[in-house]
């Protein structure tokens, strides 16, 4: 197996290479190690190359303890005694830092770990804070990591402007095929935002490679994805969020279950098994989730078993998953209404797809999931254009 050297062990091993002064802050999480398990942020401490000023933390805080959507606080990191700054605070401004938290930086670094979807909010977090580099006039420095479900495989739709959010923030497809170190050149390239980048590569991935193939360690980049078989079916069953279905929160294996207590699992399964969607198949599942919703309450619904990871298609597969509930269970079956992600004038399923094409031809019966896909192939030619012009692998 090969061993993939991170942008953070080229940064440690010559920070003069790729730092311009001697102060720096760091947006990181739990998945900032370096490939034998050390974590970043006492490295940097303890790095008389320069000098450690500050430390931001996105969504579910420094270590990934807060849940989804929970406010994350400002706390005292114990290994460096630094207080970290929370960016997914009350409101939606709090996603973006003060250009006030970065006076006296010379260097932003942010090394998290990214699962390869438009709605994982990190993302938007390294897009937001290279906007405030642009104010503060510090240089951004993006440690590269690998695209755990390959960086090949490009699958769903585009954002439309006035359904852009903190799971949509740019015009992306669900599975976007690309490294967070490419995405940074992207968002500073193509979407205009202009600030100091530099991107540090990886040495030894390739394209095709999955993160299992990479001789890397697998730190769960946040609460609810525990595994690389989570993080593949991610871009789509996220969608589940956007309903009033469990999407196994509150389990040991988050989306890849979905349920609900008026479910008949056995049905529910065989009418997606003669689907026959490539790479995977269902298993009549029951879940009881500890916490979300259905908490407390036994669920019947599936689970999805891969059995060709590069076949899977898995915003195809949540749709039909979707689709099949609805026309079995069309008095039960409801979206989620409620806030998300800081936006009420919106549905969350809106939000999560892009637009409201998916729910409403779900809510007519008009859905043709073969109509639907072939109305993303104009979306991925023209994303794919400017991804090219990004790539570095």
């Amino acid at each position: 197996m090969k061993q993939v050297t991170l942008g953070l062990e080229k940064l440690l091993a010559n920070p003069n290479e790729y730092l311009c002064g001697n102060t720096l802050g760091l947006v990181v999480n739990q998945t900032s190690l370096t490939s034998d398990g050390q974590f970043s942020i006492g490295q940097f401490h303890n790095n008389k190359s320069f000098k450690l000023k500050t430390i931001l933390a996105p969504e579910h805080g420094v270590y990934g303890v807060d849940q989804d959507m929970e406010l994350v606080t400002d706390e005292t990191e114990p290994l460096s005694g630094l207080l970290v700054r929370s960016l997914y605070g009350a409101d939606a401004a709090s996603l973006t830092p003060s250009p006030s938290l970065l006076n006296g930086i010379d260097n932003l670094v942010f090394d998290i770990q990214d699962v390869g979807s438009r709605y994982y909010t990190f993302i938007y977090t390294l897009a937001n804070c290279m906007k405030t580099c642009v104010e503060s006039n510090t240089r951004m420095i993006v440690c590269d990591r690998p695209n755990p479900i390959n960086g090949v495989t490009i699958e769903g739709n585009l954002v439309e402007k006035e359904f852009q959010s903190f799971v949509g923030q740019y015009p992306i497809p669900n599975r976007h095929g690309m490294t967070i170190g490419e995405l940074a050149i992207l968002f500073n390239e193509y979407f205009g935002i202009k600030c100091d980048l530099k991107v540090i590569p990886m040495e030894g991935w390739e394209r095709s490679m999955w993160y299992d193939q990479t001789g890397l360690p697998w730190v769960s980049p946040s609460p609810n994805m525990p595994t690389l078989s989570t993080a593949t079916v991610y871009p789509g069953m996220c969608l589940i969020e956007g309903t009033l279905l469990s999407e196994g929160r509150g389990t040991t294996i988050p989306f890849e279950q979905v349920g609900a207590p008026y479910i008949d699992a056995e049905t529910l399964a065989k009418t997606l098994n003669k689907e026959n969607l490539p790479g995977l198949f269902f298993r009549p599942q029951y879940f009881k989730p500890q916490f979300q919703k259905w908490s407390g309450t036994v669920c019947g619904g599936v689970q999805l078993h891969i059995t060709e990871r590069n076949k899977i298609k898995p915003l195809v597969t949540s749709i039909a998953l979707i689709s099949s509930i609805k026309k079995l269970y069309p008095d039960n079956f409801s979206w989620r209404k409620e806030p998300y992600e800081f936006v009420n004038d919106r549905l969350a399923i809106d939000l999560l797809y892009g637009n409201p094409t998916l729910r409403e031809t779900i809510e007519s019966d008009t859905l043709s999931i073969n109509n639907l896909e072939s109305t993303w192939k104009e979306d991925i030619k023209g994303f794919s254009l400017h991804r090219e012009a990004c790539l570095i692998y």
